[in-house]
């Protein structure tokens, strides 16, 4: 930018120096607004703002940012994140992150547009980019897409640790160890939780390891501990259930014996009522054996406000209805 200085009456010299100074001030400027710029770049002396879409996301994100990151989530207990709209504090926190972190495989619906436009101004991060290809899972009634709910298989949860880790230290490099140990600390509390679960899924005899529920969200977690799993909605709640999909399932409830069905927190409990009264209208009996979460973790504070304890819960609450 030219700065062309102001005409003076004085001598020569004193119009030369004062062009000097204004061109010496606004150098000084200049530099002070760049050093401004770069301090803001630079996440090493500060706490790096981090905004996630689940509970789920954001539970890996603070383990392994530890005290280095202050995470806001977008989504809270009992939350649909298939129809979920981001809110004006959503777009607000969005705008001011360092970083974003999401599920990916389309499991934010509506918000998908919006993150992958994102990923050109900031970091934006789909932690399920973490699973090879080869181990998700593609149901032929999902039109050709995978099985987003991944975290119901811990070992495949496992893959976002690094993922989240990578892109921290990316962010701010001067603590890598530091992301790097809490990953390690992260990764070894799944490992202790995916050996649970498979330890306590033994216990129900064979022929009762039926896992009926609100929607058919529960598939890696059938397919890692060997559960045939039923869904009176699809992988998706953005379409509802039909009459005939009611009277469908409780045929099979009632073909197979099964003795328990299970409610989800982020789902109407009316869905799973109408298909206990459908069995009850076709000769059967079938209980409602608790509340699992789903698509969203439980209250914040509690031990169903983390993934582990959220897996810890609907093991034990599967557990207790089938065996």
């Amino acid at each position: 930018m030219k700065v062309e200085p102001g005409r003076h009456r004085g001598q020569g010299f004193t119009c030369w120096l004062s062009a000097l100074t204004l061109g010496v001030l606004l150098v000084m400027l200049l530099a002070a607004c760049g050093s401004d710029d770069e301090d803001s770049a630079d996440a090493s002396g500060r706490m790096i703002h981090v905004v996630a879409t689940t509970g789920m996301v954001a539970d890996v994100a603070r383990n392994v940012g530890g005290d280095r990151v202050d995470v806001y989530q977008m989504m809270g207990p009992g939350v649909d994140p298939h129809l979920y709209k981001a809110t004006a504090q959503d777009t607000s926190e969005l705008d001011d992150s360092d970083i974003i972190f999401y599920n990916g495989l389309e499991l934010e619906g509506r918000l998908t547009d919006l993150l992958v436009r994102l990923a050109s101004q900031k970091p934006t991060v789909p932690v399920a980019a973490a699973v090879p290809e080869d181990r998700l899972m593609e149901p032929p009634e999902f039109e050709g897409k995978f099985d987003p709910h991944i975290w119901f298989d811990v070992q495949l949860w496992i893959f976002t640790i690094d993922e989240v880790r990578d892109a921290l230290t990316a962010l701010d490099p001067e603590h890598a160890d530091d992301y790097a140990a809490r990953a390690d600390e992260y990764r070894a509390e799944l490992e202790e939780l995916d050996a649970y679960a498979v330890e306590q899924f033994e216990t129900i005899p064979p022929e009762a390891r039926v896992l009926v529920t609100a929607h058919d969200a529960f598939g890696y977690m059938g397919a890692r501990y060997g559960l045939e799993v039923r869904g009176l909605q699809g992988i998706s709640t953005a379409s509802e259930a039909s009459a005939g999909d009611v009277q469908d399932l409780a045929q099979f409830i009632v073909d197979g014996n099964v003795k328990a069905m299970f409610i989800e927190s982020s789902v109407p409990q009316a869905t799973i009522e109408a298909v206990q009264e459908a069995v009850r209208a076709q000769g059967g009996e079938v209980t409602i054996g608790g509340q699992l979460f789903s698509d969203a973790m439980g209250d914040e504070g509690t031990e169903e406000g983390t993934y582990v304890g959220m897996v810890r819960h609907n093991v034990n609450t599967i557990v207790a209805a089938l065996r």
